[in-house]
């Protein structure tokens, strides 16, 4: 069982990420202990926990090395609302593009969808439990017998409740031995609405889209249709639709946003493109005027969104860049001195892609592994397969764009693609790939440059 991060010391959280990221040290390092740090602001006293800035960080290193996968495993272990954003999708207002402040209310949402997908997870035993006295009323609807005024006799009425009750329990004991599985039933189920029109407002265009449905929702009946399914497939739906009556959404909204408040990460992916604008024309004043917008929000401000207002000084915001050709003191002085941490992430050598290709749990040779085995083949990769194909990998990457261990994918998917095309009508049990197979395969490929440039 996975620990909880108040748990987890800052070597702990370095080791859990060594199990999917290979080397990049210092990087681990500086965000583990970030994700510690937003532990011990909270149980610091109140007083002065408020005045407890996180330290956000900006991630230096080329494509491919590791910045993205390392910022999403920290908000996999952190259990923290995470959202990934590209920094050149935002442009300044009277530009096109999305208001930065969009990111936010982006996360508010992730936010509430992770509580209320907790929360339906706890509530799921009681909500299959009155899911199933549904079904039974479906499966045996109530018995109406009556005299002629209307009413039952007293003795009548607990003769006919009796054996109903036990009509109901035999049919009780064959739902759960799923001898009824197979059984149609009807039910009634909302009625797919026709999209609303969005309106565009300061707030944006997707935030009063959604407001406007549900104002014109709340004054408008839910139209339902009726639908014949099974049984199997009704307890689903009667499952979900009493986990749903079951959740306390003004509680699950409220969480949100505490989560979103004091342990919400932000990552902020190529920073470096609205780096550097300083000619004060062309495109360059759109670069700067997204770093200007940016600066309220890293800075800490009030964000409207759908849920309420959020404030963002305790949010982590973790950014990166290549920086090839801008470096990180082209950002504007104010946005550089938000982002206190900078961690350089290396390149990788070719030693690094064979750690790469076998160590972490989601190693790419586990994966084609994995998937192979699924036809009932047996793929094996000898060690001088695998040194061959990261030599390849790093040597395509010197000659052509540096993009990191993305250049395994293309490299093993290129060597692969035969095995895989021909797998379900060549039978074989067990497929041995070696060096002098990878040699043949890719050789060719690699000693043609215009043509290593097109596949690989």
């Amino acid at each position: 069982m996975k620990k909880m991060t108040e748990e987890l010391t800052p070597r702990q959280i370095v080791s859990e990420l060594n199990k999917y990221i290979i080397g990049q040290d210092k990087a681990k390092k500086s965000v583990a202990i970030a994700l510690r740090n937003r532990w011990r602001r909270l149980q610091v006293p109140s007083d002065l926990r408020e005045e407890i800035m996180p330290n956000n960080i900006i991630m230096i290193g080329p494509t491919g090395v590791g910045k993205t996968e390392i910022a999403r495993r920290l908000a996999k272990l952190a259990g923290a609302p995470f959202i990934k954003v590209e920094a050149s999708k935002f442009t300044e207002v009277g530009y096109v593009g999305r208001d930065v402040e969009s990111m936010i209310r982006d996360l508010v949402d992730f936010a509430v969808n992770m509580v209320k997908s907790e929360r339906t997870e706890e509530v799921q035993p009681r909500a299959r439990q009155m899911a199933e006295e549904r079904l039974l009323d479906l499966l045996l609807p109530p018995i109406r017998r009556r005299n002629k005024e209307g009413e039952y006799e007293v003795g009548e009425e607990l003769e006919i409740e009796e054996m109903r009750e036990k009509n109901r329990d035999k049919l009780r004991e064959l739902l759960k031995s799923g001898k009824l599985e197979d059984r149609v039933v009807e039910l009634e189920v909302p009625k797919a609405q026709n999209p609303m029109m969005q309106i565009i407002s300061p707030v944006g265009v997707e935030e009063m889209g959604f407001n406007f449905q549900d104002l014109l929702g709340g004054m408008m009946p839910k139209k339902v249709k009726k639908r014949k399914m099974t049984v199997a497939e009704a307890r689903d739906f009667l499952t979900q639709e009493e986990a749903q009556k079951l959740i306390d959404m003004d509680d699950v909204i409220k969480q949100a946003i505490i989560r979103v408040e004091n342990s919400g990460i932000v990552f902020l992916d190529e920073i470096d493109k609205v780096a550097g604008g300083k000619s004060g024309a062309g495109p360059d004043v759109s670069r700067e005027g997204v770093q200007r917008d940016l600066l309220p929000v890293v800075e800490g401000t009030n964000v409207i969104t759908k849920y309420g207002m959020v404030k963002t000084d305790h949010i982590l915001f973790i950014a990166s860049g290549a920086f090839h050709v801008s470096k990180p003191s082209d950002l504007i002085p104010e946005l550089q001195g938000r982002f206190p941490i900078r961690v350089e992430l290396d390149s990788l050598t070719e030693d690094d892609f064979v750690r790469i290709l076998t160590e972490p749990k989601n190693a790419l040779i586990k994966q084609y592994q994995a998937l192979l085995s699924t036809e009932g083949v047996a793929l094996h990769f000898t060690q001088g397969a695998i040194r061959e194909i990261a030599k390849i990998a790093f040597e395509v990457n010197e000659r052509t764009e540096n993009i990191g261990a993305r250049r395994l994918h293309t490299v093993l998917t290129t060597l692969l693609e035969d095995i895989l095309f021909d797998v379900p009508d060549v039978k074989e049990a067990e497929i041995t790939i070696d060096k002098k197979r990878v040699q043949e395969t890719l050789d060719a490929i690699v000693a043609n440059e215009d043509l290593s440039r097109y596949i690989l």
